[in-house]
């Protein structure tokens, strides 16, 4: 639709041409500068937006009006313009939400996204998200808008994004309830893997291999974890990082579409199996409760690890794809897999540009200080964070690091006790003396704020 062009065009052409300084005088200006943005804008008769009334006779008074602007270097106008626009696009871009609901993926509204740099989406409410979300933090045009989604390719950089608009028929506890519930489990104390040190071009690299064996005993403990989830009615359930195996999703997805539908309808409505480390990459995979692949989201920044007291680098090469989520009333899920989360920049990256509300953290580490010091880096940009370990990972004498195997980082509102504002997860004491029951899940909800 030729509406999505002309607006990303215009946003485009303000983001090159406006200093940070515009958008923070923008967000004070007068009674009076909004009058006349007002009466201007007025003269294009616009209402709000349907398939009908967006002829081909608006879209040439639209453009003229936007050349107009331009030559007279009205940049209060263009940003009123655009405010204008966005607020009348509330019910045609609920419309492409449930448009998108039915496709396997989406890309942007505009078609122009290679020449101006600037992709749209509907923008997906949050319900713990603050309206005016960034303000105080930072400078930019997108401050202004609400019903749209605008990502700027200068952000994102060389990384590739794809959408998933959630179907309707999922999380549809959370439409009853208007809150998340979320498992998290350890998994278990064992590893099913091998870690394989080996030299390239100067560099110390390890390596993840699976030895050939019967993994009928991590496919069956993945399924009590999920119907245990089931059974307290989550709406996600998530395992950590390394522990899937080359059998895993399969066998999950046959017997997650053995169930009735009656069934079907209790199991998480999104399920993020343990990653599998194959091919130079480290890959989580992500279910739906029907047993369908929704998509896999790679590990993109390599950990260092010390081995034997020597630094190796794992041995994985980014894919660049960033999977995004999209929910109304959840917003905007990503899904970071351990030292993607501690990489600032690509963390900061994602939230500044996808105005991310839920980070999802399956991780296979020595400690969680890092981690939670990266909490506060999101918490305000109202994004709240799911961070699990696995007991897989201790190690004989840093248990101290392992009082907690898992954290969620919530934002709460400003009259709620502040130690709700991170929820820990203990570890069991049986961990330390080397022993596992395999029982272990926790259990935490995001609600409105």
């Amino acid at each position: 639709m030729k509406i999505y062009n002309i607006i990303a065009e215009l946003c485009s052409y303000i983001i090159s041409s406006c200093s940070e300084d515009f958008f923070v005088k923008y967000s004070c200006i007068s009674d009076g500068e909004k009058e006349r943005v007002s009466k201007l804008v007025q003269t294009l008769g616009i209402e709000p937006f349907t398939e009908h009334n967006l002829t081909d006779s608006f879209y040439s008074s639209l453009e003229e009006f936007v050349c107009s602007l331009k030559k007279e270097n009205d940049y209060f106008a263009m940003v009123g313009l655009l405010q204008i626009l966005d607020e009348n696009m509330g019910s045609l871009l609920k419309e492409k939400i449930r448009e998108f609901q039915e496709d396997d993926f989406s890309v942007v509204l505009n078609s122009n996204r290679e020449k101006t740099g600037i992709g749209l989406l509907p923008r997906c409410s949050c319900v713990w998200e603050r309206k005016h979300r960034l303000s105080h933090s930072y400078n930019r045009l997108d401050n202004f808008l609400f019903n749209l989604l605008l990502l700027e390719n200068s952000i994102l950089g060389e990384l590739i994004d794809k959408h998933f608009f959630i179907k309707k028929n999922l999380f549809t506890n959370f439409t009853e309830t208007h809150s998340l519930k979320i498992a998290a489990t350890p998994f278990c104390l064992e590893r099913n893997f091998k870690v394989i040190p080996y030299d390239e071009d100067k560099v110390q690299y390890f390596k993840v291999t699976y030895p050939e064996s019967d993994y009928t005993f991590y496919n069956n403990l993945v399924w009590k974890k999920i119907c245990d989830a089931a059974t307290s009615r989550s709406d996600i359930v998530v395992f950590p990082e390394m522990l899937g195996n080359p059998y895993m999703e399969e066998d999950i997805c046959t017997r997650l579409k053995s169930l009735s539908y009656e069934e079907k309808q209790d199991i998480p409505s999104l399920i993020i199996l343990p990653s599998y480390w194959e091919k130079d990459r480290n890959t989580v995979t992500i279910l739906d409760k029907f047993g369908n692949i929704i998509c896999r989201q790679a590990k993109q920044n390599p950990f260092r690890a010390d081995i034997n007291g020597k630094g190796y680098l794992e041995g994985i090469k980014s894919s660049f794809v960033v999977n995004i989520f999209h929910f109304e009333g959840i917003g905007r899920i990503a899904i970071l897999i351990c030292k993607d989360f501690l990489t600032t920049k690509y963390m900061e990256q994602l939230m500044r540009c996808f105005k991310l509300t839920l980070i999802i953290v399956p991780s296979f580490s020595t400690g969680s200080y890092d981690f939670l010091r990266s909490f506060d880096l999101c918490a305000h940009d109202d994004c709240n964070v799911v961070w699990i370990n696995t007991c897989a990972a201790l190690q004989k004498g840093k248990e101290s690091n392992f009082e907690n195997i898992g954290y969620v980082r919530k934002r709460i509102s400003r009259t709620d006790d502040e130690a709700q504002m991170l929820c820990k997860m203990p570890i069991c004491g049986e961990a330390f003396e080397g022993s596992c029951s395999h029982e272990c899940i926790h259990y935490e909800t995001i609600g409105a704020v």
